[in-house]
């Protein structure tokens, strides 16, 4: 149950982040999860949307630089220390967690995407220790 994460490097100017939700939206692409860190130049988006595929394609040809990787999608429970029930597994595995951002508007699941270094082993083991995975019913939201 991967889910497709576009990244987009963009030049940190006024309005660059505009464009992109601009020309993706112009073209029916719902961005459903973001994720903005910026640099002195360069600033790096993450984005899940609801056509990945669509997304890439528009992206590509307006010239956007973009990659294109799998992450998971995984429901933390909504109360303090929830986090811990998707970290802790993956840490007693000795996987690491690259980032991890929200999923926009899910009422009242909180749904993170978590980019990690060993997909494969962490979709077993949070797995196996009962995290709710999303799948394509993501792009649905």
């Amino acid at each position: 149950m991967a889910i497709q994460q576009i990244s987009i490097s963009l030049e940190n100017v006024p309005g660059k982040l505009s464009e992109v939700s601009e020309i993706l939206g112009k073209n029916g692409i719902n961005i459903i999860a973001i994720s903005v860190v910026d640099a002195a130049d360069i600033s790096s988006i993450r984005i899940v949307a609801n056509n990945p595929e669509k997304a890439t394609e528009v992206l590509k040809s307006n010239h956007f630089n973009i990659h294109v990787t799998e992450v998971l999608a995984a429901e933390a429970p909504n109360h303090p220390g929830g986090l811990n029930a998707i970290l802790k597994p993956l840490k007693e595995r000795n996987i690491n967690v690259s980032y991890l951002y929200p999923v926009l508007g899910t009422g009242d699941k909180t749904i993170l995407i978590v980019g990690v270094d060993n997909l494969e082993a962490a979709k077993e083991v949070l797995k196996q220790s009962w995290v709710k995975m999303v799948g394509d019913e993501l792009y649905r939201l």
